[in-house]
């Protein structure tokens, strides 16, 4: 398999367009670029209208160049007002221009001022902002969720661990597109665009102190590497990595993904469990999808539980989890149930079992 080739290429295009920058989710009243063209509309209607202003009472005005202002004289007068720059070879001669200077055209040079100023002061406060919010969400991220590819497979991962409980603001996705970055901030998730095989571009998502790393590139290779890097930099982190073909598979636990799951193997006996039985292929994908119909859960075993065997819980046990080992619920090495045993158990979704994934579900009836 090859780990360089192509790779190789899409890093260095990568590291000629991506700014390795984390982007933090936030809601956009007004696009920056609306935000200038209405400043420099209302500057200029500023300009406008203290030009004509000057030029209607033209009389009360000397140009020192020929007598008389004109309307490119009053257009002029007003740049050089507005601005403060005041060369003084046009100047008002009357009572009335002079009057009309304090009380109208000096308002409206105060105006024009704040909108430059404050156009600048703006962009200087939303800078410091920004940088304020990146120093806090990192010093405040922990124990967070890494997700490398936000394609269809890393969407779909990440709508199903937040359907558990998981909070937007505890995910950051690491995706090359800067496009699909911002998609994942409008999901509400922290970004950063860059090539996650990199172990800069991973620090940048503060991986080394994630909990969980969901890999979900879309070449094996690529996934590969980023399991490899994030490894080295986290080795506490449970890492669960998608794969293409499955002989890829145990490459990826080697490099130290603790679970692999194969799509393309995956969806194929979806695929024909699905032509041999409908009906079970329709239960089937109502289970891996999170959050309605019947759902998979893995909860603690209650003290009410302790020394029964699984099939006389109340609940439809599917698996022991003792240990390290995965016991079926009709295995006879699970006995009796410990209080230090977790169950997987399918069960139907419910407000309760939303919002307490790890509580006792709701007996079946």
């Amino acid at each position: 398999m090859k780990l360089a080739g192509d790779d190789a290429i899409a890093r260095q295009e990568d590291e000629r367009t991506a700014t390795y920058r984390v982007k933090l989710p936030r809601q956009v009243v007004e696009r920056p670029l609306l935000q200038v063209a209405r400043r420099v509309l209302i500057a200029l209607t500023v300009l406008v209208v203290t030009a004509l202003i000057v030029w209607i009472d033209r009389d009360g005005y000397n140009d020192n160049s020929d007598g008389h202002v004109d309307l490119l004289d009053s257009f002029y007068y007003a740049t050089v007002t507005l601005s403060t720059t005041g060369y003084g070879d046009i100047t008002p001669v009357s009572d009335a221009a002079r009057l009309t200077n304090i009380f109208v055209i000096t308002p409206l040079r105060v105006l024009f001022l704040i909108i430059l100023v404050g156009t600048t002061l703006e962009v200087l406060t939303e800078r410091t902002r920004e940088e304020w919010r990146l120093k806090r969400w990192r010093s405040t991220l922990r124990d967070h969720t890494v997700v490398v590819g936000f394609g269809t497979k890393g969407r779909s991962a990440v709508e199903t661990v937040c359907a558990s409980g998981l909070k937007p603001e505890q995910v950051v996705v690491v995706d090359p597109s800067p496009k699909v970055v911002e998609s994942a901030n409008a999901h509400g998730y922290a970004g950063v665009t860059g090539d996650a095989t990199r172990s800069s571009v991973l620090l940048q998502a503060e991986v080394q102190r994630a909990r969980k790393i969901i890999i979900a590139t879309q070449r094996d290779d690529t996934a590969v590497l980023v399991t490899l890097t994030a490894r080295q930099l986290n080795r506490g982190a449970k890492i669960v990595a998608a794969v293409r073909e499955e002989e890829n598979a145990p490459l990826l636990r080697q490099s130290g993904a603790d679970a692999v799951i194969t799509s393309a193997s995956a969806a194929g006996r979806l695929l024909g469990l699905s032509v041999l039985s409908p009906h079970a292929g329709m239960v089937m994908e109502d289970l891996i999808q999170k959050g309605s119909g019947l759902d998979l859960v893995e909860r603690p075993v209650t003290k009410a539980e302790v020394g029964l065997q699984p099939k006389e819980t109340e609940d439809l046990v599917v698996s022991v989890i003792r240990g390290h080992r995965v016991l079926g619920y009709d295995d006879s090495a699970v006995g009796s149930l410990k209080l230090t045993d977790r169950l997987i158990t399918i069960t139907r979704v419910t407000p309760m079992t939303q919002l307490a994934p790890d509580m006792k579900p709701t007996p079946r009836g």
